[in-house]
């Protein structure tokens, strides 16, 4: 590593330390070799189950194992125990994976093994001759809490966002999705730059839209303050930019999209130079023209005018802005 002091080792050190390599790699490749062939001889007895741990312990990338791991659970051990044992079972492998997770947060593997344990608890204990939901819906509430821990450690975790869609989803007791709202405003609060935060929200203003369950109109209003705040703050991030563009649309309300237009060219006078900005600026006036003023020389000028000066300064991309511009000529002759 950059700036770190090396530490002289001595001959013997240097060759003690290959040893415990050799050591570990010899021992790695034999507990391989006998989980392997249990696998093989389909050996689903609760001493495979442990060597299997041993082994994820030591390369949790290795998704044959977690398959086989499954297997045993689903052919030895299931079939032997009581709905409870079977519940305490899947919660110590939640628990196990937590720790597994802590040290590999972006391992697949990992993440598809905690879906089954979740997906295979059972409902709970009868509760009046009736089968009660107990179990599940305290390994989902855990899970979700799991997840919003692994966030604060990495707010950016696609794998975790991936992840709490799908808890959200599949929880037995559903969170109403305004709820969703808030968590999202404080991740973005939090950083601007977080685009799995903006992306997460689009999602839930999508399904609120969908479901009549908020305003589009108003919603969309009150969004558009939030994400000036994101874009004023740090006009050089691209996720507030993006997010911008999906909350506008194709630009069929007129006047929102010239109110857009005005509030980007305020900001352009503040950052002359900002890429983004005239970038954005060419994209909404290019809906203009399509949508509501197909005539207007003043609006083609502007976004030739705006693409030249992007090709200046962002200079490797000045072909896509060159292409931009012969569409907009090309348009113009039409």
């Amino acid at each position: 590593m950059h700036n770190v002091k090396r530490v002289h080792q001595s001959q013997a050190a240097v060759q003690a330390k290959k040893e415990r390599e050799r050591s570990k790699i010899a021992e790695y490749l034999a507990l391989t070799d006998n989980v392997i062939s249990r696998k093989k001889t389909s050996d689903w007895s609760k001493d495979a189950f442990d060597q299997t741990q041993h082994l994820l312990q030591l390369n949790p990338e290795f998704y044959t194992i977690w398959n086989y791991r499954r297997n045993i659970m689903l052919n030895g051990i299931f079939s032997s125990s009581t709905p409870e044992e079977i519940n305490n079972l899947l919660a110590n492998e939640l628990s196990m994976t937590t720790t597994v997770l802590k040290a590999h947060p972006k391992v697949y593997w990992v993440w598809n093994h905690r879906r089954w344990c979740l997906e295979n608890v059972p409902d709970g204990p009868v509760v009046n001759d009736q089968p009660s939901l107990q179990w599940r819906k305290t390994n989902w509430d855990k899970e979700l809490a799991v997840v919003e821990k692994m966030l604060d450690v990495d707010a950016r975790n696609f794998h975790a966002w991936n992840y709490r869609r799908y808890v959200l989803a599949s929880m037995p007791a559903q969170r109403p999705e305004i709820a969703e709202l808030t968590y999202t405003t404080r991740k973005i609060s939090a950083s601007f730059s977080n685009f799995s935060a903006w992306h997460q929200r689009s999602k839930i203003f999508s399904s609120l839209w969908n479901t009549g369950q908020l305003n589009p109109v108003q919603s969309r209003k009150e969004e558009f303050d939030v994400v000036h705040n994101a874009l004023f703050t740090d006009p050089d991030d691209q996720s507030a930019w993006i997010y911008h563009r999906w909350l506008l649309g194709s630009g069929e309300y007129q006047e929102q999209l010239r109110q857009e237009i005005a509030v980007i060219e305020e900001l352009l006078a503040e950052q002359p130079d900002s890429k983004w900005c005239m970038d954005s600026l060419v994209h909404y006036n290019r809906l203009l023209l399509k949508n509501h003023c197909s005539n207007s020389d003043e609006l083609e000028q502007k976004c030739l005018d705006f693409l030249q000066k992007l090709g200046e300064i962002d200079s490797p991309r000045k072909s896509r802005y060159q292409e931009i511009s012969q569409q907009i000529k090309g348009q113009a002759i039409m």
